[in-house]
């Protein structure tokens, strides 16, 4: 695409401005579809194991297939853009995400399961580059700082909130089955919205063929540290023989695919990585994805397992925090668009607003309700908002056109393995603390303590004083205790993951700095050189 196509398009476009409108609401309803599909086995796996008949194993395999196959389709998304028209692609995903989720909605076999997961989970990554592409493409500039604020309500807002709590009250006002028939809907109108659209033609130059065996390889290794982050916690990691096999193949896959890479650009458009911004947001994409997905399951879990929330009532929890998301994310775009902030401006915000929130979340007890998480989860909504938008725009404010759709992928990627390192450490922390605050607890409680005494003796009492025989009283007040111990053990551990959280960004700093101070160094080098120009550089 030369410089006059790329700037003519928008232009075209801005003068239509109810097309404009009509495409990025087709966009946002996609990329719905995929937080839709993406997050319905958070809270609904007890239902779904529990009418397939799946053994945790059996089960591990739709989580896993989901997301490896999305990898992949962010993977494949760049080249398929250069071999179909941008828009009828992503209309041809969004039409499959929604046909394979209602056809999951009456699904009853593992299997069959299975490969529709498969199949959403490759259209999901598709659409999510294909749409993003599609707006920087087709809108200036100026615009982009709104836009892609709109586009994040979708691809990232609704998965990290917006989706659990719509698929907590399907949950319990109904069943899981609703919760993939939904997505169909909401599919036929992005793809009318996007019908409708009278958009004009996106030309994409074409690269280099795809190479499929380093495109296979590439998806092996995926699926591989899919597997093995996702269920590396629940096989205690290098214990079991399975996980190191794991290890020797994500090893082997993705070696060969580098050395490919490498030499014959096999799969992306390696050029992106010259450009110093994308660089620096690529390694922020993994420090912020963990911080996304790990205080998203962290919120819910401790809500359900801890507190004793609801499905429903664990969903809603996530909702002010998700306004305040889109809030911070249209404030944001708006300064930027208007008053021409520079989008690193807004990046430090993010970081201390989400390390206040964690920070808060650590202080909570059994006794912690709705009302005493609501200021932490405010502030986690708005430094998310304030830190996605930033690092998008510095990520793919200086991609050539022929280059952004390769860029777009590989932050998905990044972005999506650190959520999955963030999920895994984390659920880590807790199993580990669990046990050893456990064995902390218990060891305060030696027989012959009066505290120790005195509590079992006013338990057992109330437990009489109901009708209960003295024997049958003192085992089950010596039971109460030592669930009330695990209880603690529970909210101990969750708390030193919700520090944890927030010390991310502590350890994370230093290699971020480095990072931009090396980039920055070698930008000055390259426009010293001799014949350098500074573009070029």
């Amino acid at each position: 695409m030369t410089r006059g196509a790329a700037n003519a398009v928008p232009q075209a476009l801005h003068r239509a401005g109810m097309s404009g409108a009509l495409l990025i609401a087709g966009i946002l309803l996609a990329s719905l579809t995929e937080a839709i599909a993406g997050t319905v086995l958070a809270l609904a796996k007890g239902d779904i194991s529990g009418d397939i008949h799946a053994t945790p194993d059996e089960f591990a395999l739709l989580d896993v297939s989901y997301t490896a196959s999305k990898l992949a389709g962010f993977a494949l998304a760049p080249w398929l853009v250069t071999r179909v028209d941008p828009v009828r692609l992503l209309l041809a995903a969004t039409l499959t995400m929604g046909l394979s989720s209602a056809v999951s909605a009456g699904a009853s076999g593992l299997d069959t399961l299975v490969m529709l997961r498969l199949v959403q989970g490759l259209s999901g990554g598709v659409l999510l580059v294909s749409g993003q592409a599609i707006l920087f493409w087709l809108f200036p500039a100026s615009r982009q700082p709104l836009v892609q604020a709109l586009f994040a309500i979708g691809a990232v807002v609704a998965p990290a909130a917006l989706a659990p709590a719509v698929q907590a009250w399907l949950l319990d006002s109904s069943s899981w089955n609703w919760i993939f028939l939904a997505i169909l809907p909401v599919a036929l109108l992005a793809a009318g919205l996007l019908l409708i659209a009278d958009t004009p033609p996106t030309i994409v130059p074409r690269q280099h063929s795809m190479d499929w065996l380093s495109f296979a390889s590439l998806t092996i290794a995926m699926a591989g540290a899919t597997y093995l982050l996702s269920q590396g916690n629940r096989w205690d990691w290098f214990e079991a023989s399975r996980m190191r096999w794991a290890i020797l193949i994500v090893a082997t896959s993705f070696g060969f695919f580098l050395v490919r890479q490498h030499r014959e650009r096999a799969v992306f458009d390696t050029r992106v990585f010259k450009v110093d911004d994308f660089t620096f947001a690529f390694v922020v994409s993994f420090v912020a994805g963990a911080a996304l997905f790990g205080s998203a399951f962290l919120i819910p879990a401790f809500a359900l397992s801890v507190l004793g929330f609801t499905a429903s009532g664990a969903g809603e929890l996530l909702l002010p925090s998700g306004g305040l998301f889109v809030a911070s994310l249209l404030l944001a775009g708006g300064m930027m668009q208007a008053r021409r902030i520079p989008p690193i401006a807004t990046v430090p915000f993010g970081i201390a607003f989400i390390m206040a929130a964690m920070w808060l979340l650590s202080g909570s007890t059994l006794e912690s309700g709705a009302e005493d998480l609501m200021p932490a989860l405010l502030l986690r909504g708005l430094g998310l908002g304030f830190l996605f938008l930033s690092i998008t725009l510095i990520a793919f404010g200086r991609l050539e056109p022929a280059s952004l759709a390769s860029g777009i992928g590989l932050f998905n990627i990044g972005r999506q393995l650190g959520g999955l390192i963030g999920v895994a450490g984390l659920q880590t922390l807790i199993s580990q603390q669990s046990v050893a605050n456990t064995v902390v607890l218990g060891a305060g409680l030696s027989a012959g303590t009066p505290a120790l005494a005195e509590r079992l003796a006013a338990t057992s009492s109330l437990l009489v004083s109901r009708g209960m025989d003295a024997v049958a009283a003192s085992t089950a007040a010596r039971a109460m205790l030592g669930r009330a111990t695990m209880g603690q053990a529970t909210v101990i551990a969750f708390d030193t993951a919700f520090n944890a959280v927030a010390l991310l960004f502590v350890a994370a700093a230093p290699v971020i700095i480095g990072v931009k101070i090396g980039l920055s160094r070698a930008a000055a080098s390259r426009r010293r050189r001799p014949g350098t120009t500074g573009e070029e550089a």
